[in-house]
């Protein structure tokens, strides 16, 4: 029997509200938020039943100890969709920056990257 349960994903940022705005943009729904006012230092957000956190740089360090990493390629938030082409062309729209246009990948999946604000990689995937 395991002893863990409820996974979850904790990204750090340098700009949590603008970070977890990016996210709720995406359909993600906020379930947790502290302070509840004012800048927020950790947020927590789900969609079906994917969660990712919302980390600020400065609070990990000051309140944990921690040493983190703001930005670049360090993890990747995969979402599904029915409509790689369309949502990718949605959030490139919208600003997000193209990391790799809709390509096939292993003749059953159509892929796009883009990332959010912080540079964590979006992988955009559906299945063919």
């Amino acid at each position: 029997m395991s002893m863990f349960r409820t996974p979850q994903v904790i990204l750090f940022s340098e700009d949590v509200a603008r970070a977890a705005a990016f996210y709720a943009k995406l359909g993600f729904t906020e379930t947790f938020r502290v302070p509840t006012e004012g800048e927020p230092i950790h947020v927590d957000l789900v969609l079906d039943s994917y969660k990712i956190g919302i980390a600020s740089v400065a609070s990990t360090r000051d309140d944990h100890g921690l040493d983190p990493v703001p930005a670049g390629q360090r993890a990747a938030v995969i979402l599904w969709t029915d409509d790689t082409a369309a949502a990718y062309d949605a959030l490139v729209a919208d600003g997000a920056p193209t990391l790799a246009g809709p390509h096939t990948w292993l003749d059953r999946l159509l892929i796009a990257w883009t990332a959010d604000p912080d540079g964590n990689p979006i992988q955009i995937v559906q299945h063919l």
